[in-house]
């Protein structure tokens, strides 16, 4: 029963907002009575903060599945930027972002309940593939820290694919564009944090 209830939530909450929503829509939508809707969930902020978290929870586990490995750190930032674009770039996402950032002044809470369950999930698991990259020489981030590599980098994959999305409900990026946007981020990165391989000098002619 919480989970149909939980569902009907995400349809009215995205589709209407957080202020205009209401709990007899929600209970109408779910088909369920108030009492039962209200054992599941004591009030509205309740319902929209379970919401944001089971949402975040489904978005990132993507990226939480992702398998990389050590050895080419082009290819595994190609492949986590693929990813995050998937994510922030999906109707639901931005969805949720619309409605989380309209209601961020009034209710800050549920904004921090937004940034903690899901960019700052992303963020952390970055940062653990850059700190394996760092480990074995294909990275140097000590000039910046390797968080704020992680922040950077995901700032440029999203950016302007996420700000144009948001601002064009109807934009569809294709799977072109989505990797020119990657491919720039990947390049920018690496000219500025990877190292370059040793070269072996071979042997010398005397």
């Amino acid at each position: 029963m919480e989970r149909a209830v939980l569902s009907a939530a995400t349809k009215v909450f995205l589709e209407y907002g957080f202020s205009a929503a209401t709990t007899d829509m929600i209970q109408r939508q779910a088909g369920v009575s108030k009492a039962t809707m209200y054992a599941c969930f004591p009030n509205k902020e309740a319902l929209f903060a379970s919401v944001i978290e089971h949402q975040c929870a489904s978005m990132t586990a993507t990226f939480k599945a992702m398998h990389v490995s050590p050895g080419n750190i082009a290819k595994t930032l190609t492949d986590l930027g693929m990813s995050c674009l998937s994510i922030v770039l999906s109707p639901t996402a931005l969805a949720l972002n619309r409605v989380v950032s309209a209601e961020a002044p009034r209710f800050p809470e549920l904004g921090r309940r937004f940034y903690l369950a899901g960019p700052k999930v992303v963020t952390s698991m970055l940062v653990e593939r850059l700190n394996e990259a760092a480990q074995i020489g294909e990275i140097n981030v000590q000039s910046i820290g390797v968080e704020a590599a992680a922040t950077l980098f995901l700032s440029m994959v999203r950016a302007q694919a996420q700000t144009e999305c948001l601002t064009h409900p109807d934009t569809r990026p294709s799977a072109a564009q989505k990797d020119y946007w990657v491919q720039i981020a990947v390049t920018t990165f690496l000219a500025a944090f990877g190292v370059a391989p040793a070269v072996s000098e071979g042997p010398r002619i005397r």
